[in-house]
């Protein structure tokens, strides 16, 4: 029986066109991407703080130049006091960025009675380098902090990640017990936080997919093999919150699984979406006042903060927590 002239005729189109539609498909899931992912401008600072930083000190010296810390400090503060402290690193998709994206987090979080710092690291835009000296860089940073905690008036045990986009997955990375780390960092101080405040961070296989892998020496595969298993909370993982747009659908549903997989294993996490937002809406009028609220409240919970939150958030910025028992959203 011989096939339908017809049919042989439809099966050649639909073989020659295949690439076309392969190539739409791709087009489209790229535009999606781009609509709800990381932009260049997402990690812009938005809002002045309401005074100029504290003091800048010089924690690190690179081949490609000086690293600074950016301080607020809580008023009353003395050197020796043993104050929690918070530790927030900018956005940029490792690229660019300054640390200027968190001054008004950082101010006001110092006014709840926080050392807070505000870290700069190497970026590809600006330094040349890859992922592996970004993530070097925050935990020298992080070691910098804690081995200085008796002139800063902190408690080293007390030291609080936090960063948006790049800046969350370097706080993510910080507290793992492992990582690249510079030659000269007393590798006996561990950088781990005792908690983790993330803003929309980049996890899981998409931030390779964007930057591209880390490099081929042995630092920077252990950087891609440790950004590739953020979907998996360690099992000793600090209590962590995050916030998302639930239009930042990729990186959410990694944050989404990290937190079923904490809460099964009993570690505090939560996750805070705004309805129909994208990447990098914290930046923004209403949320970066919901957002530093919420991070408030979640802060004062764990001890590290005492009173009520200083901010009203607006009533319109409706904040819903994920609850991972259900795999919903409730408020």
């Amino acid at each position: 029986m011989r096939t339908p002239f017809w049919l042989l005729l439809a099966a050649t189109l639909a073989i020659n066109n295949l690439p076309l539609l392969q190539g739409a498909d791709t087009a489209q899931r790229k535009k999606k991407e781009a609509d709800s992912g990381p932009r260049r401008d997402d990690d812009a600072p938005k809002f002045r703080p309401s005074r100029a930083v504290d003091k800048v000190v010089v924690f690190k010296t690179t081949p490609q130049g000086q690293l600074k810390l950016h301080f607020y400090l809580p008023p009353g503060w003395s050197a020796s006091d043993r104050r929690p402290a918070m530790v927030l690193w900018f956005g940029g998709g490792f690229n660019h960025g300054t640390p200027s994206q968190f001054f008004w987090q950082a101010d006001y979080f110092a006014s709840r009675g926080l050392v807070t710092v505000c870290p700069e690291y190497r970026v590809k835009g600006t330094h040349g380098t890859l992922i592996d000296k970004c993530v070097e860089d925050a935990r020298s940073a992080m070691r910098w902090v804690k081995s200085h905690a008796g002139e800063l008036g902190i408690a080293p045990d007390k030291v609080i990640a936090s960063g948006g986009s790049a800046g969350g997955t370097l706080s993510l990375l910080v507290a793992r017990a492992t990582g690249p780390d510079a030659t000269d960092d007393d590798v006996r101080l561990s950088p781990r936080p005792c908690a983790l405040v993330l803003f929309n961070p980049a996890m899981g296989e998409r931030v390779l997919r964007v930057i591209g892998k880390a490099g081929a020496s042995a630092e920077q595969a252990l950087v891609s093999a440790q950004v590739m298993e953020l979907n998996t909370p360690q099992k000793d993982e600090p209590p962590t919150i995050m916030f998302f747009g639930t239009e930042d659908r990729e990186f959410l549903e990694v944050a989404r699984e990290f937190c079923r997989k904490a809460d099964a294993q009993g570690t505090r996490c939560e996750v805070w979406t705004a309805d129909k937002n994208r990447h990098g809406f914290f930046n923004g009028a209403p949320w970066h006042e919901a957002t530093a609220r919420k991070a408030d409240e979640f802060l004062t919970s764990l001890g590290y903060l005492q009173g009520p939150p200083k901010i009203k958030a607006d009533p319109a910025a409706v904040l819903m927590r994920f609850d991972p028992m259900v795999s919903a959203n409730s408020r």
